[in-house]
């Protein structure tokens, strides 16, 4: 199937370069990134945990001894609680 698509200049002679490099036509090249793009899982978000959360629950509110303005503080808390 044919498309177009807009590639940035520098992107595309970087491309060309490999291509010559490589004896190999730009097609190729594009179509054996996006696969592999493909195949690879979704990378997570930078906000998304990469572990569980573990959560802490005390009656009557926050727990005198996490300063929730320290986010080192209250990480430290939590991970010496295991």
């Amino acid at each position: 199937m044919k498309t177009t698509i807009d590639i940035p200049d520098a992107l595309m002679i970087r491309a060309k370069k490999r291509a010559v490099e490589l004896r190999r036509p730009v097609r190729e090249l594009v179509i054996e990134g996006l696969r592999a793009r493909l195949e690879k899982p979704a990378r997570t978000s930078r906000h998304q945990a990469t572990t569980s959360i573990r959560w802490v629950i005390h009656e009557g509110g926050t727990p005198p001894a996490i300063n929730l303005a320290d986010r080192t503080e209250m990480h430290q808390l939590f991970a010496n609680s295991r």
